[in-house]
């Protein structure tokens, strides 16, 4: 049985924030060039499993469209909320926990949607396999950091990089273990 690997999947401006300080991602709209969408559909393809914390849950809930992830299992991490609902399970563990119970069950990849803090849980216990961050041509100045400070350092290949007409670029990394 292939490893399950996890892989974040996530955009970011060019100063390293995912989302302006009130959470708002409209910026991300400067680079919709439809029908492009940055290998997205390729990517989940290669996913059965759905890893987001519950500040990206509610975000995505509040698009008004239907859930992206149909078809998928799905887990919410969260201090607050538990049980399940019709899209997700809720999830207050340990997310070490979670990942080795998923990686021990037959199954596609991981799909980590963020947000920050489920990224520094998950980057602290050196969880991640796999990260592919589209870089968003645009300086916000101040936001939600995508990398919080205080996780040990990690060393990255570097395994593609794509450019796009739009000014996007995509950084494929694969984690170099041990």
């Amino acid at each position: 049985m292939q490893p399950r690997k996890l892989t974040l999947y996530i955009a970011a401006s060019l100063d390293g924030y995912i989302a302006k300080p009130d959470g708002d991602i409209g910026w991300l709209s400067s680079v919709e060039a439809p029908p492009e969408d940055y290998g997205y559909a390729a990517f989940v393809k290669t996913v059965d499993t759905v890893i987001m914390g519950r500040k990206t849950y509610e975000k995505v809930l509040s698009f008004g469209i239907p859930w992206p992830h149909k078809g998928r299992k799905c887990y919410v991490l969260s201090k607050t909320k538990t049980g399940n609902d019709e899209n997700v399970e809720f999830f207050n563990g340990d997310p070490g926990d979670l990942l080795a119970h998923i990686r021990q069950t037959p199954g596609l990849n991981i799909y980590c949607d963020g947000g920050a803090d489920v990224v520094h849980e998950l980057a602290q216990k050196d969880l991640i396999d796999q990260y592919v961050v589209s870089i968003i041509p645009v300086l916000l100045g101040e936001g939600i950091a995508l990398f919080k400070p205080g996780r040990p350092e990690q060393n990255m290949r570097l395994t593609r990089c794509e450019t796009f007409p739009t000014g996007l670029v995509q950084l494929h990394y694969e984690r170099i273990k041990g």
